[in-house]
């Protein structure tokens, strides 16, 4: 039997304890989410130490945690089953150009159309040249995603049966 390790990243001002850490804490408490802080170096380097030896990784990243789940899945992308981001923000640095192959694991991405964080065409574009196998939604909501987060198929995308 496969086991299957699932991972929440929080965003740049957030926690493990947000809303968003917090509906996965309750429906989900077998999942792993750690709070980040400091710069990107500083926190990957933290994740790289919280998943390594973990294979069959589901990633959900929001925002900042999107960049950093994008990353690690781009590095790892053996041990990465799939990957799920939340108006990521992908545009920061250079991460675009960091990676010549795309990505072939499977990243599902929402964005909020009303998103005044992260710009959601620039980060489409982004996200279809980093990733080949890319199911892409445009939702209305802002950055947050707080109207569309709770009625997402979570089950289904996490890979959890019943």
């Amino acid at each position: 039997m496969v086991v299957i390790t699932r991972v929440f990243i929080h965003g740049l001002d957030s926690s493990s304890r947000g809303t968003k850490g917090s509906y996965f804490r309750e429906r989900y408490p077998q999942m792993i989410m750690e709070d980040y802080s400091g710069s990107l170096e500083e926190r990957m380097e933290k994740l790289n130490g919280d998943l390594a030896g973990k294979e069959n990784l589901i990633l959900v990243g929001s925002s900042y945690g999107g960049l950093m789940a994008a990353l690690f899945a781009c590095r790892h992308e053996t041990v990465v089953r799939r990957l799920i981001l939340l108006a990521p923000a992908l545009g920061h640095g250079d991460f675009g150009a960091r990676f010549a192959q795309p990505a072939l694991i499977p990243v599902v991405l929402y964005h909020g159309r009303f998103d005044d964080v992260v710009a959601a065409e620039p980060t489409r574009r982004i996200a279809a040249r980093l990733f080949a196998n890319l199911e892409y939604h445009l939702v209305e909501d802002d950055h947050n995603l707080h109207r569309i987060f709770p009625m997402l198929d979570w089950k289904g995308l996490l890979e959890i049966d019943g």
